[in-house]
């Protein structure tokens, strides 16, 4: 069993993939659309929230890979849309009768384009709430960290991992998974040549 350092409460990831409380019907596409793009997306949320139409989607169909440039880091980040998500974003797109140079989450304040960061982490406390967890021990990275720790947990393959976070140094992601150099050793002693 791999040990992990301990994470701050608000990097945990969820371990479910949509719920009863966000659906694709009335007022909750935003919602599936926001939830499944976070999820297969990997991006943080100052990312995610300025994402346009054109970035996943081309006269109204969700592409299945896309890539966007990272306002952290500046360097372009890979990802891919399952099914699941380009249904959801075509429906939301459909529904909101979104244009190509339109942010894909538009706010409803007139005073910003998109919603903010600070909207979309209360959108997901909203959405743990919902499912009855603790809306303090997840946040918007929570949804960042789902994806990205179960491929690290099915193929070890730290590098996978690293290109589709857009982490630059290997050693980020080994902190950002929380991987120990006795989770290292552990690996190393269970592969035989």
């Amino acid at each position: 069993m791999l040990k992990r350092s301990p994470m701050s409460p608000t990097s945990r990831r969820l371990t479910t993939r949509g719920t009863g409380s966000v659906n694709s019907s009335g007022k909750r596409a935003r919602d599936l659309a926001l939830f499944n793009l976070a999820i297969d997306s990997k991006l943080r949320g100052c990312d995610i929230v300025k994402l346009q139409v054109r970035d996943v989607a081309h006269c109204g169909k969700a592409v299945p890979r896309a890539t966007v440039l990272q306002q952290k880091t500046g360097q372009p980040v890979n990802f891919e849309l399952t099914d699941q998500t380009r249904e959801a974003i075509e429906a939301w797109i459909a529904k909101m009768q979104l244009a190509s140079g339109q942010f894909l989450f538009p706010s409803r304040m007139t005073r910003s384009p998109h919603i903010s960061t600070r909207q979309y982490a209360r959108i997901v406390k909203s959405w743990v709430a919902q499912i009855g967890l603790d809306p303090g021990d997840y946040g918007t990275h929570s949804l960042r960290r789902t994806k990205a720790t179960l491929i690290y947990k099915r193929t070890k393959n730290l590098r996978a991992v690293q290109l589709l976070l857009g982490h630059t140094k290997l050693e980020s992601t080994v902190r950002y998974l929380g991987i120990e150099v006795d989770d290292a050793l552990e690996m190393s002693e269970q592969t035989e040549v």
